[in-house]
This record gives C-alpha cells, sequence and structure tokens, in this order.
C-alpha cells in the first residue's frame, strides 16, 4: 500500500486567522495525501466540527473572539463526540502550552515550524486516533456481544425457572418428596445462574458508562430485614443460624437513613449475606447495622461476619476486581463483590474486608448517613 492510499479518508481541519498560514499548511498536508479543510474563526470551526468531524484538527492558539485555548474546551464538551485530536500551533512561551494541554489539546507546535516536525506529530495524532477508535469499537462490540448473550440467556432460564415451580407445586401431576427435593435443587441452581448472568449485565452497563441510579431516601434497617427475611430459608436448609442485630431501638430506625437507589442497595446487602451463607458449612453468619460518628462523617454500618471457610491474604488483594473470584471450589464468577464495591462507591460508601483462613471473614458496608 502506498503512503498516499494510507491517507485516504483522513480529514484535517486547519484553522487560523491569517489565510497564508493557511494556504501553507493545506499546500503541505494535501502533498502528502491529506484531505485538508480551512477555516478562518472559532465559532466555523465548531461548527464543522459538530457537522462533519475531522480526523484531526490543526488549531491556531491566537484568534480574535474565541481563541484556540476556547475553541478545544468546546470541542472537547460536545457531548457523544468521537475522539478528535487538537494539534495547537503557537508563537508562546511554555505557559500557553500548558494553558492548551489543560484545555484538552494533545500536542503542540511552535511558529515558525518545521515543516518535517509537523508531518511527524500529524502522524503520531492520527495513530493514537486510529487506536483510540479501534479501542472504543472493541468496547461497543463488547456491549453487544454481551447484552445480546444475557437476553439469549436469560430467556430460557426465566421459562425453565416457572415450568420448574409448576413441577414443584404438582401441577401436572403428584411427585414424590424425593423428586420435590430434586425439583427445588434444580430451582436453586437455575436461579444462581440467572443472578450471574443479571450481575454480568449489569457490570457491562457500569463499563459502557449506561449504569444510572435513582437515589431517594431509604431506611438501610429496612433493606437488611427484607434480605435476612428472603435469604433465611438457603441458611436454615444449610443448618445455618443467621441473627440480625441492631445497636438501636425500633423507634430510631431514622438513623440508618441514607440516600441512595435502594434496588442497588438491596443488591449489595444481598450479594454480602447470599456470600457468608454460601462459604459456610456450621455455625452462624451474623449481621450487624448500627450507626457512628468520626471526624468527618456520619455513618450506617453494616457489618456481615460469618464463621466460614475465610479467605487467604492472598485473595483478599484482588477479590474486589472483575473476575477475580478466589481459589475456594464454590466461588462464583468473581463479579458481585467488584459491582458491590462500585455501587458503594457511587454512593461515597465503601465496603472493607477483614478474613482468616479457616476461621470466618468480616463484610463491613459503610454509607453516609442522611
Amino acid at each position: 500500500m502506498s503512503l498516499q492510499d494510507s491517507q485516504t479518508g483522513v480529514r484535517i481541519l486547519a484553522v487560523d486567522d491569517i489565510p497564508d498560514n493557511l494556504f501553507l499548511v493545506q499546500a503541505l498536508l494535501e502533498s502528502e495525501g491529506y484531505e485538508v479543510k480551512l477555516v478562518t474563526d472559532g465559532e466555523t470551526a465548531l461548527k464543522e466540527v459538530k457537522q462533519l468531524p475531522p480526523s484531526l484538527i490543526l488549531l491556531d492558539v491566537m484568534m480574535p473572539e474565541i481563541d484556540g485555548y476556547e475553541v478545544t474546551r468546546r470541542i472537547r464538551n460536545i457531548p457523544d463526540n468521537n475522539y478528535i485530536p487538537i494539534l495547537l500551533v503557537t508563537a508562546f512561551d511554555d505557559a500557553s502550552v500548558v494553558e492548551g494541554l489543560d484545555a484538552g489539546a494533545d500536542d503542540f507546535i511552535r511558529k515558525p515550524f518545521d515543516t518535517d516536525e509537523l508531518l511527524a506529530r500529524v502522524r503520531s495524532l492520527l495513530r493514537l486516533k486510529h487506536s483510540i477508535d479501534a479501542q472504543n469499537k472493541m468496547a461497543r462490540e463488547r456491549e453487544d456481544f454481551v447484552s445480546r448473550l444475557t437476553h439469549d440467556l436469560r430467556t430460557p432460564l426465566v421459562a425453565a425457572d416457572r415450568m420448574l415451580n409448576l413441577f414443584l407445586q404438582e401441577t401436572f401431576c403428584k411427585i414424590s418428596p424425593d423428586m420435590k427435593k430434586a425439583i427445588a435443587a434444580m430451582i436453586r441452581s437455575n436461579n444462581n445462574l440467572l443472578e450471574m448472568v443479571n450481575t454480568l449485565l449489569e457490570v457491562s452497563r457500569i463499563e459502557a458508562g449506561k449504569k444510572t441510579m435513582n437515589f431517594e431516601s431509604c431506611s438501610m434497617h429496612s433493606i437488611v430485614e427484607e434480605v435476612v427475611q428472603e435469604l433465611s430459608p438457603l441458611a436454615q436448609e444449610r443448618d445455618l443460624k443467621i441473627e440480625l442485630k441492631t445497636s438501636f431501638s425500633g423507634e430510631n430506625e431514622d438513623v440508618t437513613i441514607v440516600n441512595g437507589d435502594r434496588l442497588e442497595l438491596r443488591r449489595v446487602v444481598s450479594n454480602l449475606v447470599g456470600n457468608a451463607i454460601k462459604f459456610t458449612d456450621e455455625g452462624k453468619v451474623e449481621i450487624r447495622i448500627s450507626e457512628f460518628s468520626d471526624t468527618t462523617q456520619n455513618w450506617v454500618k453494616l457489618d456481615v461476619e460469618d464463621t466460614g471457610y475465610g479467605i487467604s491474604k492472598e485473595d483478599q488483594k484482588t477479590i474486589f476486581e472483575r473476575f477475580r473470584s478466589g481459589k475456594n471450589k464454590r466461588s462464583g464468577s468473581g463479579l458481585g463483590l467488584h459491582l458491590s464495591k462500585w455501587i458503594a462507591e457511587t454512593h461515597n460508601g465503601k465496603i472493607e474486608l477483614s478474613s482468616e483462613l479457616n476461621k470466618g471473614s468480616l463484610f463491613t458496608f459503610l454509607l453516609p448517613r442522611g
């Protein structure tokens, strides 16, 4: 492939209020096979970027009305715009370079510039754009794949859950106690898989920047009670004792009021309590909810402590990373704690872990009060 062929479709927008400078740049870039569009002011440049985004912008700093810094800032604030490298052209000192880079420019070149240096910087920025465009394309393709995969998996899982429950209710025929136990086990496994699919979908939404929160005033005590009631039968099946303790009387439940997305906070609590039950063979799961204050914040504190396997020091370092689930044979996809940590941080909270092998684990979920 010739150099001329490799530059086909590359469109450069050159912005300068001095026509002679523009013609010089045009001649130089077109001789290398680039398509060049010339404009003489910032407003026209902004309209051009919105109507037909270029591959690269060569932008003079000193222009009347709107200078290159302001043009750069406005371009970077255009929503849903593909990445466009900006090369600033300046005749001033390092201070102007710093201002330009802070405004969002990618590189700069001083006047009078060497033609070889200009072409080298153009090629470098175009390589950068190509790399970022490729990454964005891969991210979009991954998002589409995950969305399609989770949708295709959810449909048969939901259908299977409905059918299994009909069998368990003896809708079609009488079944033996042993068969009921087997069907109940199948329902649990099906629900676990469905939960993993839903978690994968939520994580993919986060990474695509499409996850939104609906904040409202909600009671953490109420959320925790719901989760404990829902998961108690699972603990009972495993002959585990599950206890909920509070440091306040019933009429003072408002001390656990937080501002957050109730559904997402419930997801975190359910994940922490569910994991405690899952990784404990004997003993108990103790859930404590309280409130306390430090020098900077009033907190609602949720402790979930178990007497299970515990987590090694090595695994504790990576337990909240995506797809890092520890070495226990019961470990799942490694997404639940990753998602929980993100939800906590989005609420200006945090999750802390203390654990010792063969003695159990303590997860602490902290949220700002009020």
